[in-house]
């Protein structure tokens, strides 16, 4: 256990991979404070999946039980024609993926879950209001320095913020993410609405036709919120922020011949909102000096296998893992350490993610839902 004489850890970025790095390290005895740029957080209208590997790394939180109890928990993750609704695959998960992976496997709304993480965090050490302007790794230790005019001086600066990371950019200098030539379109619906229609809309199942697809799941166990995101092939959008509004008739013309399913999903639909998907290379380096990267700043990737938030919370763990191990001293080892354990899986992840593949036919899924963070060896051969 780190001693309260120890020295501080800066995490940038308090979105799920930041705010699980902060609560995980806190937890081990370090001292960390988190800047995030946003004023406050809200109810963002998105929804999540929870794999078996990530409720165990929430089950040393404390989150894992308050997590099950909010989320809605599918029996499995179906495939289905978007034409013809026929079954492409049935993967199990309840009952199954407890036994077979170890955990629970939950849908559950994203912001709900931020919210709890949040609240894992130590009072007193979330910053908000902190658009991280510039960094300075002296070597002894680093400066950073917000908009607001204020600054913070940390051991070692974690980045975990986002595919557009400050700290990326100190790191490898600026570059624009790649526009992945899709889109998801993301709305919620209320339960009500589905009730007038004698369709069976399942807890969890994804329509794929050849170049796009639906996925569809309940946010809360209460069945009272169905949500979806499409992966859409599309020009590249010119406009400054996340997204922007589309409309039941852009979902219409997008799934013209799909399921009556779909088409009552897109009937439902009151907002909708438009997403660009973007993603980079493989980067070359994780770390440098005292700053590392994690999550969606080191490896971001489309959101079609449901892992981007997992590869981020893995990462939180296992770099909790190495620091633990080398001590804050020997950073750089601890960096090293968890750049090899980790940079193979989370590439193959991204790789799967990006391509589109994953669940499509019947496949075993025991490697992403059966992995255990705490039960892998820190890889050592690769580090000198």
């Amino acid at each position: 256990m780190v001693t309260n004489s120890s020295p501080r850890i800066a995490v940038v970025g308090a979105g799920l991979g930041g705010a699980a790095a902060a609560a995980l390290l806190q937890q081990a005895g370090f001292k960390v404070d988190v800047y995030e740029q946003a004023s406050e957080f809200s109810r963002l209208g998105a929804g999540i999946h929870i794999g078996p590997n990530v409720m165990k790394i929430f089950r040393r939180l404390g989150l894992e039980q308050p997590l099950e109890a909010m989320g809605s928990h599918p029996s499995h993750w179906f495939s289905r024609d978007g034409a013809s609704g026929e079954y492409l695959s049935r993967i199990p998960l309840g009952e199954f993926a407890r036994k077979e992976y170890g955990a629970a496997y939950i849908t559950v709304h994203r912001g709900d879950m931020h919210a709890m993480q949040i609240e894992a965090i130590a009072p007193g050490t979330l910053h908000f209001d902190k658009r991280l302007e510039s960094i300075d790794d002296s070597g002894d230790d680093v400066n950073l320095v917000f908009a607001d005019g204020s600054s913070a001086r940390a051991d070692i600066v974690i980045g975990a913020d986002g595919i557009n990371s400050r700290i990326r950019e100190e790191l490898l200098g600026p570059e624009r993410p790649i526009y992945s030539g899709w889109v998801a379109h993301r709305a919620l619906i209320t339960g009500d609405k589905l009730r007038k229609y004698n369709l069976d809309f399942e807890d969890c199942v994804k329509w794929w036709s050849e170049d796009r697809h639906m996925m569809v799941y309940y946010t809360s166990g209460k069945r009272d919120e169905y949500y979806y995101v499409t992966g859409v092939p599309h020009e590249e959008l010119d406009f400054e922020g996340a997204f922007v509004d589309s409309s039941r008739e852009e979902m219409f013309a997008a799934f013209e011949g799909y399921h009556d399913t779909v088409q009552a999903l897109i009937e439902s639909t009151d907002t909708v909102t438009k997403w660009p998907l973007k993603n980079r290379n493989p980067l070359p380096l994780w770390s440098r000096g005292r700053l590392v990267l994690l999550g969606d700043a080191c490896h971001p990737m489309k959101p079609h296998m449901a892992q981007g938030a997992g590869m981020a919370i893995e990462d939180a763990a296992m770099l909790t893992r190495c620091l633990q191990e080398t001590g804050l001293q020997d950073y750089q080892t601890a960096f090293e350490l968890y750049e090899a354990s980790r940079k193979e899986r989370a590439s193959r992840v991204q790789q799967v993610s990006n391509a589109n593949t994953w669940l499509y036919t019947q496949e075993d899924p025991a490697w992403v839902y059966g992995y255990d963070v705490y039960a892998q060896e820190i890889e050592t051969e690769s580090v000198a």
